[in-house]
């Protein structure tokens, strides 16, 4: 049986359980309460009732991401009114398949966005606080880049 080694007092503990429901289905049960099915590709043996657990890793980054920017959007006080996140990655061909390259479009949408508040945000975010894109820039190279979109009345007086 394998051991694991014992947290550093340091370290912060997350627990999460996997737990096989068929096939290759899982369900993930985290701390919080909350639950996720994975399940593989249906040539893999799945049925496509979930995504597939790199999927889910994936999402995760760019939830993650996400709540930096609107986090630090909303402490420099900028107008926003949504943000959206669209991310596309490659990985390698071979065992393992690590992610090799993911991209991060972020689109704000809100009344006067600074972009120098925007690209604060992301730089934040990808420097310094999000764990799951910094963990994954191990492996793959990261890129960014964002566009803002006017909402408002000024968005509709432009328009019209």
């Amino acid at each position: 049986m394998a051991t694991m080694a014992a947290p550093n007092s340091l370290d912060v503990v997350m627990k999460v359980r996997i737990k096989w429901i068929e096939g290759v289905a899982f369900v993930g049960e985290t701390e919080s309460s909350h639950a996720i099915v994975m399940d593989g590709a249906p040539e893999g043996g799945g049925r496509n009732i979930g995504p597939r657990p790199m999927e889910t890793l994936l999402a995760g980054a760019g939830g993650c991401t996400a709540y930096d920017v609107v986090t630090i959007l909303k402490k420099s006080r900028q107008a926003i009114d949504d943000v959206a996140v669209a991310i596309d990655a490659d990985r390698a061909p071979t065992d393992p398949k690590v992610f090799t390259r993911i991209h991060f479009h972020f689109v704000v949408k809100g009344r006067g966005i600074k972009a120098e508040a925007v690209e604060r945000a992301i730089h934040l975010s990808a420097e310094k606080y999000c764990s799951a894109s910094i963990m994954l820039g191990k492996t793959a190279e990261i890129t960014h880049d964002y566009e803002i979109i006017e909402t408002g009345a000024d968005a509709s007086a432009a328009a019209g």
